[in-house]
C-alpha cells in the first residue's frame, strides 16, 4: 500500500482463534477525502468496500461470514470496511461518487476506479471476490 499507509488505519478484527482472519489485513473508511486514494489503489488492485451497520443484526451475520471465508491475502487486493453509523457521510459519498443505490450490508468492488461488482446481504459472497482475483 506504500504511499497510501498515512491515509488508512488497519482495521483491527476479533481473532477467535480463526488465524485466516488475522493474516488478511482490512483498513478503515472514515473520511470522505479518502476516497480520491481509494480510486487511485484500484488502479493497482481490486478495492472492495464492505459497508457495515453495527447495530443490524443481518448485517453482522454477514460482516462475520464474509470476513470468516477469506483465504487469501492482501498481494491483489484491499479491503476497507466502512462503519455507517459513524460514517454515514462517506457511506453517502460512496453511493454518490461511484452511483450504486446505498443498501446494508454492501460491497462494492472497484477496479481502475470503476465499480465493477456490488452485491448486497445473502448475495456478499468470498467466491465473488475470488473470480476477480483471478482475473488479475
Amino acid at each position: 500500500m506504500g504511499l497510501f499507509q498515512n491515509i488508512f488505519k488497519p482495521k483491527a478484527l476479533e481473532n477467535n482463534g480463526e488465524d485466516k482472519v488475522n493474516a488478511f489485513q482490512w483498513f478503515t473508511l472514515e473520511d470522505v477525502s479518502q476516497l480520491d486514494a481509494l480510486e487511485k489503489i484500484s488502479e493497482d488492485k481490486l478495492v472492495v468496500i464492505f459497508k457495515h451497520s453495527v447495530t443490524c443484526g443481518i448485517s453482522h451475520m454477514v460482516w462475520h461470514n464474509f470476513k470468516t471465508q477469506i483465504d487469501f491475502d492482501n498481494q491483489h487486493i484491499d479491503m476497507f470496511y466502512l462503519d455507517l453509523k459513524a460514517h454515514r457521510d462517506v457511506s453517502n459519498e460512496v453511493s454518490k461518487r461511484f452511483k450504486v443505490l446505498h443498501q446494508s450490508p454492501q460491497i462494492l468492488v472497484l477496479k481502475n476506479r470503476e465499480v465493477i461488482h456490488h452485491a448486497s446481504h445473502s448475495a456478499i459472497k468470498v467466491d465473488k471476490i475470488k473470480q476477480f482475483l483471478l482475473e488479475m
